[in-house]
């Protein structure tokens, strides 16, 4: 019996999930998506991932060879093909064979020539938003079929979420990193407010005051003038 469709994704999930719980990155997390994708869709020749950049545009963030890279290249280039239209759109797109689809020409005159036959892409959407979208490429036409389908849209949904969970613990740990320096830079101060107050004897209230004046005085943030200050010969005895 066919061991069904969530029996074969369950290691691969579970794969991905440990990577990212371990690196929290979305860049370490891709080379193992695609790689289960090979794995459950055995079909398919090549894997790639495509995710959206900061500026919206797409890019292919994960492939399996090179043939899958130049591919995506190609879509990107002519802004057309079935990778692009199943991130705008939010569905899966299945080509049999690129040398009879008449949906996008440029790209399947193009793409024939790379020895690619049949193409399969799914959307990762994450709640309304759609975070990219996971592709197959096979040499032989008619390679994928609707369980290959299902497969990859479910294996789609679980790497939208891995991306979108990664993406988030990146901005945390990006949020985290500009914490630290605020309070690096409050720390600069307050260092230098108790270097003012002992070097001229006076109370923190008027030994700060003094740091602000300063700072404006020279054209700089209190911040620049507290690390001056606390690099002076004097303040470093």
């Amino acid at each position: 019996m066919t061991e069904p469709v969530s029996g074969q994704l369950a290691p691969a999930v579970a794969r991905s999930s440990g990577m990212l719980l371990a690196d929290q990155a979305v860049d370490a997390v891709l080379p193992l998506l695609t790689a289960a994708v090979l794995h459950t869709v055995p079909v398919a020749s090549g894997a790639g991932i495509t995710l959206t950049a900061d500026d919206g545009s797409p890019t292919t963030a994960a492939g399996t060879d090179p043939v899958v890279t130049s591919a995506d290249a190609l879509q990107y280039e002519l802004d057309e093909g079935p990778c692009l239209t199943a991130w705008r759109e939010q569905r899966s797109v299945r080509v049999d064979d690129v040398t009879a689809e008449t949906r996008w020409p440029r790209w399947t005159s193009a793409v024939a020539g790379l020895g690619l036959r049949s193409v399969l892409s799914t959307p990762l959407v994450a709640g309304s938003a759609t975070v990219g979208a996971l592709k197959l490429y096979s040499r032989d036409t008619r390679a994928f079929s609707s369980t290959d389908e299902t497969t990859a849209k479910l294996l789609a949904a679980q790497a939208a979420i891995l991306v979108s969970s990664a993406r988030r613990f990146r901005r945390a740990g990006e949020i985290g990193e500009e914490v630290q320096a605020l309070l690096a830079q409050r720390d600069a101060v307050t260092r230098a407010t108790g270097f003012v107050m002992g070097r001229d004897h006076v109370p923190e209230d008027v030994a700060f005051a003094h740091l602000v004046s300063l700072a404006r005085s020279e054209g700089r943030s209190v911040h620049a003038t507290a690390q001056r200050l606390l690099s002076s010969p004097r303040a470093a005895r």
